[in-house]
C-alpha cells in the first residue's frame, strides 16, 4: 500500500511538473505564420506552448488591462515601433542572454534586453517593369521630384511601417529635411493612401500607379498566392540609396513580458528562434531576412538580390515615432 501511495504522489508531481512547463504567447503574427515553428519548439523542449493572436495595438492593450495578472509570457510583433511602444507602456522585462547577444547584432535588438529582432524584412521601392526605367530611380529622396507626380502608391500614415520609415529619415537626415521630402511625397501620390502593402502592389500591377513603396516580405509572399501571383510578377525591386545610407530596414521580433508567469520558458523560447533551425524556417516558409549570419535566405529573396542596409540602430525609430507622425501630419499625409 505504502508503496502504491509514493508512486502515485510521484506519477502526481510529474504531472505537475509536465503541466508547469508552458509558456503563454501572446502574437500579432497570425497563427499560420508562427505555430509550426511553436509546435516545433515544443516537440524539442516538452514545453507547452499557449498561443493567443491578435492585432499587435490589442495585444498590447489586453496585456494593460490585465495588469499584473497577465498570463503573457512572451510577446511577439512586427515592426520595432510596436516592440517600443510596449517598452514604454512598463510591459517589458529586460533578458540578459549570452545566446542572444551573440545571435544578434546589436542595431537589431534594445541596448537593455527588452526586445529582440528575430527576422527582418526591408522596404524598398517596387516599380512596374517595363513601365518604370530603373536607371530613373535612385533614392527614396528623389521620389519627391516633380517627375514622380500622380505616379506612388503607399500606405496611410497611420501604418507603422510608415511611420518607422520616416522616424529612420530623421534620423538621418533631420526633422527639416524630412519635412520637406514628405511634402513632395504627398503631392506625388497616385491616389488617397488605402489598404495594406500587398494592395500598393496591386495596384502598381494594375496601372494605377507606377510605384509602390512595400516591405519585400509582402511581395514575396504574393508569389506563393495564387491570386496574386500575376501581379508580383509584374514588379520589380529596386533597392534605393545603395550609395549612401542604404535601404529601410525593420524586423519582426519579441520580448519577455513584465508579469510574465513563465519567463524561463519564455527566455527559452526567445533563444530558441534565434537559432540555426528556427532561422532557416523563417527565411524559407516566410520569406524574411534572418538576422542570424550564415542561414540561407528563401530563392525568391534570393532573386530579389543584394542589397546595402540602413544601419540607424532599430531603438532610435522607436524613439523618433512621434516626430515622425508629426511629419506626416503636416505633410496631409492621411
Amino acid at each position: 500500500m505504502k508503496f502504491r501511495l509514493l508512486s502515485l504522489v510521484l506519477v502526481m508531481s510529474g504531472l505537475t511538473a509536465v503541466q508547469a512547463a508552458e509558456v503563454n504567447v501572446y502574437s500579432a503574427r497570425q497563427q499560420e505564420l508562427i505555430k509550426p515553428l511553436l509546435d516545433k519548439f515544443s516537440q524539442q523542449s516538452g514545453i507547452k506552448v499557449n498561443l493567443i493572436t491578435g492585432k499587435p495595438d490589442e495585444l498590447l492593450s489586453r496585456m494593460q488591462s490585465e495588469g499584473r495578472n497577465s498570463p503573457a509570457d512572451l510577446l511577439i510583433s512586427t515592426d520595432v515601433g510596436r516592440l517600443y511602444r510596449a517598452q514604454q507602456l512598463g510591459l517589458l522585462q529586460p533578458l540578459k542572454s549570452n545566446t542572444l547577444e551573440q545571435a544578434i547584432p546589436a542595431g537589431l535588438r534594445d541596448p537593455a534586453g527588452h526586445w529582440f529582432g528575430l527576422t527582418t524584412r526591408a522596404r524598398p521601392i517596387i516599380y512596374v517593369t517595363g513601365k518604370v526605367d530603373p536607371k530613373d530611380l535612385s533614392t527614396y529622396e528623389d521620389l519627391a521630384a516633380p517627375k514622380w507626380r500622380g505616379k506612388i502608391c503607399i500606405r496611410s500614415s497611420d501604418n507603422i511601417y510608415n511611420q518607422s520609415m520616416l522616424a529612420g529619415m530623421i534620423a538621418v537626415l533631420g526633422e527639416e529635411k524630412t519635412q520637406a521630402w514628405a511634402n513632395g511625397l504627398v503631392k506625388n501620390f497616385a491616389q488617397p493612401p488605402k489598404g495594406g502593402d500587398r494592395d500598393q502592389i496591386k495596384a502598381a500591377a494594375a496601372g494605377v500607379c507606377d510605384i509602390a513603396i512595400a516591405n519585400t516580405y509582402y511581395l514575396a509572399a504574393m508569389f506563393d498566392d495564387p491570386k496574386d501571383a500575376a501581379a508580383a510578377k509584374a514588379v520589380s525591386v529596386f533597392w534605393p540609396n545603395q550609395a549612401d545610407r542604404g535601404v529601410h530596414i525593420n524586423i519582426s521580433g519579441a520580448a519577455v513580458a513584465k508579469h510574465a508567469p513563465n519567463a524561463k520558458q519564455a527566455a527559452q523560447l526567445l533563444e530558441y528562434m534565434s537559432g540555426a533551425e528556427a532561422q532557416a524556417w523563417y527565411a524559407q516558409t516566410n520569406h524574411e531576412y534572418p538576422v542570424v549570419t550564415g542561414v540561407a535566405r528563401s530563392s525568391v529573396l534570393q532573386g530579389f538580390g543584394e542589397f546595402k542596409a540602413d544601419n540607424v540602430p532599430l531603438v532610435k525609430l522607436g524613439e523618433l515615432n512621434q516626430q515622425a507622425i508629426q511629419v506626416m501630419d503636416k505633410a496631409g499625409w492621411k
